[in-house]
């Protein structure tokens, strides 16, 4: 990676006379996304935010480093760590940690694999293991809020969530406990033993997302770009080889030109074939794609209708 010291930030459009400034439409996402990351701090004790080294959680620290630039990012970050990453991914998240100077937590699946808090499942998947973990490490270090990159148009269920989404003593979510967000007056408020989970991309789509990129020309793990990798079919998506179980016997491996929309546990994140090779290429093929990344791409959120709203309720991200 390249180290950097300071914020990029876009040009400052051409004045035009007589004319009142108006904000672009990534100016006021970026401008609500700094207001919460704001608010939590003055509100809340003991904020963390997850960081995976995907792309929303990438995008969610440069609006978080910005939020309180000069000063460091006055929380930690964690990371709930499945054992099944990609590489790429890994290297990118120590080298960002080691680079803002920033604090890592991990909350690692195979650690309550080890001691019995969880079992492995037989699909071979790890992603649905997460919750446990996490709600440990929140309890173990009291963190009263969190941080997630969730965004409405992800998938059903986050399409429910407000911005401060309260979380009871055990982690979970009722989506009948939600708070009215009038005015973007957000209410943190909680009891002993519960949390809120916060989302500032919660107005933000995938096309923001990647809009936001070239514009603040934020680094992302190569994998989000076109590159050849060994994959095999199952169900509908090409999936990486790997030693976390995949392929089977009848599951020939080929090399093919893919990237990632979205980046979790290997077993249950599919690739798309792909030739974008840059940040431009990549808002061509997004702003074209009639599906959401996590419906192309996440095997584990096709299990049922409900399988998200059901791990939320469980305290899922």
């Amino acid at each position: 990676m390249t180290s950097t010291t300071s914020i990029p930030t876009a040009p400052a459009p051409p004045a035009t006379a007589g004319a009142p400034h108006a904000l672009s439409q990534l100016d006021v996402l970026e401008s609500e996304a700094v207001h919460i990351f704001r608010e939590v701090a003055g509100e809340l004790e003991r904020p963390v935010l997850l960081f995976s080294g995907g792309k929303d959680s990438i995008v969610m620290l440069h609006l978080a480093r910005k939020a309180f630039w000069p000063a460091p990012v006055p929380f930690p970050v964690m990371h709930v760590d499945t054992g099944h990453n990609f590489p790429e991914v890994i290297a990118y998240r120590d080298d960002t940690v080691a680079q803002h100077r920033l604090r890592l937590v991990v909350a690692s699946v195979q650690e309550s694999i080890d001691t019995g808090r969880v079992r492995e499942l037989p699909s071979g998947s790890r992603n649905p293991l997460q919750t446990v973990p996490l709600l440990d490490a929140i309890t173990a270090h009291r963190f009263d809020a969190v941080f997630g990159g969730g965004r409405r148009d992800e998938e059903k269920a986050r399409a429910k969530e407000r911005v401060f989404s309260l979380r009871d003593a055990l982690g979970q979510w009722d989506p009948r406990r939600q708070r009215p967000e009038l005015w973007d007056l957000y209410n943190g408020r909680h009891s002993p033993g519960e949390h809120v989970r916060v989302f500032p991309l919660s107005n933000w789509t995938e096309l923001d997302v990647w809009r936001y990129i070239e514009r603040e020309r934020i680094e992302l793990p190569s994998i989000y770009y076109a590159h050849e990798r060994d994959v095999f079919a199952r169900d509908g998506m090409w999936l990486t080889a790997g030693d976390w179980g995949g392929p089977r016997p009848d599951e020939p491996v080929e090399r093919r030109t893919i990237r990632y929309r979205t980046v979790g546990d290997m077993s249950c994140t599919g690739a798309v074939d792909s030739t974008a090779r840059t940040v431009a290429d990549v808002i061509v093929e997004v702003a074209a794609s009639r599906l959401t990344e996590r419906g192309a791409t996440r095997a584990d959120d096709r299990a049922s209708e409900a399988a998200m709203e059901d791990r939320k309720r469980e305290g899922y991200f």
